[in-house]
């Protein structure tokens, strides 16, 4: 059975890929640095193609549940995060593109080799900024809401305002 909304669950797949990126391929840098076969560099084309892969599904889900969210949060965060979504694909097709090139032999490869962890690394970025302002959709918007039962409601507090701790009333 999956989950609904299916769009939470799934973005985590491209976020936690693109933090593995960079690191996978600085250990396939070294490793060809050592002297390795560029087979090594296969790790990072696939992991790249994962994340893209990944960062596709995801934002086909959120483009799928955003006909929920509209009725509960207001137009623009939810343009925001799916911009946000929508170059964070882009960004990922284009260092898989450069990874691929990265495979090639002599000053393509090794050009290809250095941008991939470039790409990788500014991926990051875009990566965060798109699960930061989905993350406010979800926390300072009340995105949430549009999936509560009629038996549990949900009210989304002001940004910055905190919940006060009642751990002593427990007791």
């Amino acid at each position: 059975m999956l989950p609904n909304p299916l769009h939470p669950a799934v973005v985590h797949f491209p976020i936690v890929l693109m933090f593995l990126l960079p690191i996978i391929t600085g250990a396939a840098l070294w490793r060809l640095h050592d002297g390795a076969r560029r087979r090594s560099w296969g790790l990072v084309v696939l992991t790249a193609a994962a994340v893209t892969g990944s960062g596709w599904f995801a934002t086909r889900t959120g483009n799928t549940q955003e006909e929920f969210v509209e009725d509960v949060v207001a137009e623009q965060p939810i343009h925001d995060h799916e911009e946000a979504g929508d170059t964070f694909v882009l960004v990922s097709w284009i260092v898989l593109g450069i990874a691929v090139v990265g495979a090639f032999p002599g000053l393509a490869g090794r050009a290809g080799r250095a941008l991939t962890l470039a790409g990788a690394l500014a991926l990051v970025y875009f990566g965060w900024r798109t699960g930061d302002l989905g993350g406010k959709l979800a926390y300072q918007h009340g995105a949430a809401a549009a999936y509560v039962t009629d038996s549990a409601t949900v009210t989304a507090r002001p940004a910055g305002e905190r919940r006060e701790n009642h751990d002593d009333d427990a007791h």
